[in-house]
Order: C-alpha cells, then structure tokens, then sequence
C-alpha cells in the first residue's frame, strides 16, 4: 500500500435513518475512507454515493451485536480509526463498537447520558442545572410521594425514545397507576414501567441549543426557539416552526451559558450536540428537558448555516479528522436571523412555488414533506415570514400522522 494510502484516515459510519450526508463529503474532501452502514430500508436514500467507499446495508432488524460483528469483519482488511453515529439510534451501537475494537472516543457508559433521560437529569442536577421534578415509574411509594408533592399535570415519557415518541400527558394519578400497570402487563412478559419517568409538566416556549464541542469545550453554538412545543405539534398535527433567537438578547445569553455547563457535566469530548430547554410560563425561568449526541434533526442545522454560514455536520467532520489536535473557535461567517416552517404534506410532491418572498434560501425536497427556510437580517421580518407561512401551510399541505408509540 502506497505511503499516502496509508495516511487516509478511515471513518465508519452508522446511520440507520437518512442523515449526514454533508458529514460524508466532508471526510471524503479530506481524502477520508468512508464507509457507511445503514439498514435495508434506507438503502435506496439519497446517500453521498461519490463519497463514500462502501455502503453496506444491514437487516432491519439488526441489533448491536451484528453492527459489531460487522466491523470487526471490516477491520480485518482496514483498521477502523473513527465510529461515527450520525443518527440518534446509533449513538450507543457507536461506543458499543469502539468499546470492541479497544478505541479512544464516546464509550457506552458516556454514550448513555446522551439516550437515558434519566441519566441524564440526575447528572444535570447535580451541576445545578435548572429541570423539572421528576421520578423513575419504579418504586410505587415515590411515585405515591411524588404526586403528593409535584401538583399535574405530569409528563410520562420513555426514558430512551426521541422528539416525542411514547410521550403522553397525564393529569389524575389514577391515569398513571394505569399507565404503570399497562406497562407492567402479562401482555409485554417484562417489567417496562421502569425505562419510563414521571415528570413535572411545565407550559412555556421551547428552546434548543445545537452545539459543536472540541476538547470537552464548545466552540459553536446557535440557539433557535420552536413556533409550538414539539409535543404539541407531534399530538395535534399543524406546521413545525423554528427560528434563531434575537442576536445578544438576555435569552441567548442564558441559555448559551446553561448549555455549556450541561455539555461539561456530561463529558462530551468531542462531537455535537442538540439539548432543549423550556421558559415557564409561571416563573420565566430556563429548565432543561433533554439532550443528544447529534447533530439536530428537522433542518436545524440548515436553519443554522442560512443564518451563521456555519454547517454544523461539516465543522463536526473537520474536529473529527483534526482529533482535537486543533481547537479554536469556529467564528460564524454572518449574524442573520433564519427560521423554518415545515409540515408532512398531503401531496408527495408539494408545489411551493406560490411562495416567493426573496428571503427564502431553502425548499424542502422530500416526499410527502413541505417546508422553506427564510433568513433575513431582520428577526421581525423572520418571525413575519414564519408566522404567515404556517398558517397558509395548514390549507395548502399539513397532513396529520399520529405520532408512534414506538420508532418505526
């Protein structure tokens, strides 16, 4: 093998949903080997074909073990030096492989913060980071003791699932001890109300943080708010909406320094992150919801790059080859504001060509999908765009799915 040949770098990537694929040109450009691995349905996507070395798709219901087995099979004829998940659902399959292969990076235990809800709140908290009360469905005596002191509604929620899967809310203790004897049923032959959390609800605006980190320390970060909870929007169907948040404001600022202290209490060395946080209504006050070890779903990060000029899954690449050998800040190359309206869509092809204001940059091209991204200099001007295109959405596109008990 020629000297050169040697020198490549060589990614596997895991993506068992349809992401990343600016990820992939970006190692590829950098004379990166890349290999990805999906699952037979997402074979015929629209993967970065000329990027990659190899696409190898596994069955559907491939577990961890056969991902593993996989890529010691590859490692055989090219020792791997980087597992990448670029999907939610491969984050612990990822550090379950290099764990394996005895490779530096996210290890599953590290990996876990990242998918267990719970793990996750009890390492927040004990940062003091701001979140609502919450309990494990476990021990029947705390949650007995919890609903006698957090009034509802309350949240149920699965503590591994993402967006708003198995999420449901519930106001009447008895709709929880039934909820927990459903769980608990001789129809699932196991004990599942454990891998679920009673939380506090708390109504507000949602906010998310969508983060590259090098050497344990952020080096970017944009803050965007969604139009409705995403709970809502899951449940009762209507337009998805998210915008960057006013430049400098008191919100940036807070939740800029709150995410910081979460990604450092959670020991993420090197990747990105998406963490949400909700504002109370009642108190004003910033609490944390979640976090994950990717890059944000839903066009964030193009949401992002139109406003900042920053893409977030190429800055995330180029720390990857580095190896943090390189930190620094990545300064964003402009301070617009940008903003997405996004819906499923009764038609496969939705026509948005009635849509024509000169601040749109994106149209969504996916089936079944409507959406455009706006920037402008102007937050207001954002926020108009936004808020007209929603409510037009809703006649012209919005189809209402209801959300899955469990990913499909």
């Amino acid at each position: 093998m020629p000297e050169t040949e040697a020198r490549r770098l060589n990614f596997i990537c895991l993506a068992t949903y349809f992401k990343g694929a600016d990820f992939i040109r970006e190692c590829k450009k950098h004379q990166c080997r890349v290999v990805l691995i999906t699952k037979e349905k997402m074979l015929s996507d629209d993967w970065p074909r000329d990027s990659l070395d190899d696409l190898i798709a596994l069955p559907n219901d491939a577990g961890p073990s056969l991902f593993i087995d996989l890529v010691a099979f590859l490692s055989l004829t090219a020792k791997p030096d980087r597992i990448i998940a670029l999907e939610e659902f491969d984050v612990i399959t990822a550090a379950l492989i290099r764990e394996h292969l005895g490779m530096p990076g996210l290890s599953s235990s590290g990996a876990k913060m990242f998918r267990d809800k719970m793990a996750m709140a009890i390492r927040a908290r004990e940062a003091g980071v701001d979140l609502p009360e919450f309990v494990p469905l476990l021990n029947r005596e705390e949650v007995h003791e919890f609903m006698e002191r957090v009034p509802a509604p309350w949240i149920i929620k699965p503590r591994s699932d993402v967006s708003a899967i198995g999420i449901r809310r519930v106001g009447d203790p008895s709709e929880v001890w039934r909820a927990i004897d459903e769980l608990n049923g001789r129809e699932n032959l196991r004990e599942r109300a454990s891998y679920y959390l009673l939380a506090r609800f708390i109504p507000g605006e949602v906010f998310h943080v969508d983060s590259i980190v090098d050497n344990g320390r952020v080096v970017f970060a944009g803050v965007n708010q969604y139009g409705r909870p995403p709970l809502q929007v899951a449940h009762l169907g209507g337009a998805y909406i998210s915008r960057t948040v006013a430049r400098g404001s008191a919100e940036e600022k807070r939740l800029l320094q709150t995410n910081r202290k979460l990604i450092k209490a959670l020991g993420l060395e090197r990747g990105a992150t998406h963490a949400e946080f909700i504002k109370s209504e009642a108190d004003g006050r910033f609490y944390f919801l979640e976090i994950a070890a990717r890059v944000g779903g839903a066009y964030i990060a193009d949401v992002l790059e139109a406003a900042s000029g920053v893409n977030l899954w190429r800055e995330w690449a180029k720390i990857e080859i580095g190896n943090g050998n390189a930190f620094k800040k990545i300064a964003p190359v402009r301070r617009d504001h940008a903003g997405i309206v996004l819906s499923l869509s009764k038609q496969e092809s939705p026509d948005t060509s009635a849509y024509t204001d000169p601040e749109i940059v994106y149209r969504v091209k996916k089936r079944h999908h409507a959406g455009l991204i706006v920037r402008s200099p102007r937050l207001e001007r954002v926020t108009e765009l936004l808020d007209d295109y929603g409510r037009r959405f809703v006649d012209d596109f919005v189809a209402i799915v209801a959300p899955p008990e469990r990913p499909e």
